[in-house]
């Protein structure tokens, strides 16, 4: 778990796809946490990958830095504890303009298992699962 959350980490910018309908759609994330040894991201409960998240819980991301790239894709579960939601915004003190674990909008998501594809040009990829 902690090679993938420092891959993820160390990029500082990941893109989630999520599908809305039968569309792709990918944005930009920078909230990837590790907590009670899963997976974390956060999100708002206004925006719209929220809501493709809901419907269709099976994401991917995807992040990239010196040639190397990983690929994390899993189920995401809603954890509406305020514990969670307080680990990450501690872990993320620039988020707490902007999100509370009180709002009523602040989300985070854990993957329920899942892999990370871990790749660089000219080399075998290599599977972790979690």
């Amino acid at each position: 778990m902690n090679e993938i959350l420092n891959f993820v980490k160390d990029c500082g910018v990941y893109y989630l796809a999520t599908v809305d309908g039968d569309k792709p759609r990918v944005r930009p994330f920078g909230t990837f946490e590790l907590f009670e040894n899963k997976l974390y991201i956060q999100t708002g409960k206004v925006k719209d990958v929220s809501n493709q998240i809901k419907r269709n819980p099976n994401v991917e991301l995807c992040a990239f830095k010196d040639g190397k790239w990983i690929r994390v894709r899993g189920k995401l579960v809603l954890d509406d504890r305020f514990e969670a939601k307080k680990d990450m915004l501690d872990k993320n003190p620039g988020l707490r303009g902007m999100y509370s674990e009180n709002d009523g909008n602040t989300e985070v998501y854990y993957f329920d298992g899942g892999e990370a594809i871990f790749s660089e040009f000219g080399k075998e990829s290599r599977t972790v699962k979690f």
